[in-house]
């Protein structure tokens, strides 16, 4: 199942998201542990744990290769990661993503 929707659409909605957040919030809509949707992902379970809770922002080729896994927005994904860089970083930009 593919699910598709804008940034936009989600901050209407829920407000900010994290990278982190979004990938949490179908893990747990899926109802799996972290051990069993980081095999879904292809990344160990301690890796899962720091993306959710916002201590690693993936890469952005990581960041598509987990949209596709999830079949979601490539799009709104690399948008969520490059725009975590830039917090962690403390860098007050605002990232727009267009293919």
């Amino acid at each position: 199942m593919s699910i598709k929707f804008t940034s936009k659409d989600l901050f209407k909605r829920y407000g900010s998201l994290s990278f982190g957040e979004v990938v949490k919030s179908f893990r747990e809509a899926d109802e799996m542990s972290q051990v069993e949707f980081a095999k879904k992902l292809g990344m160990s379970s301690a890796n899962l744990c720091d993306i959710e809770k916002g201590r690693k922002v993936p890469s952005p080729r990581r960041a598509v290769t987990i949209a596709k896994k999830l079949g979601i927005s490539e799009i709104l994904l690399l948008q969520l990661a490059l725009q975590g860089m830039l917090e962690k970083d403390k860098l007050k930009f605002k990232v727009s993503v267009a293919s």
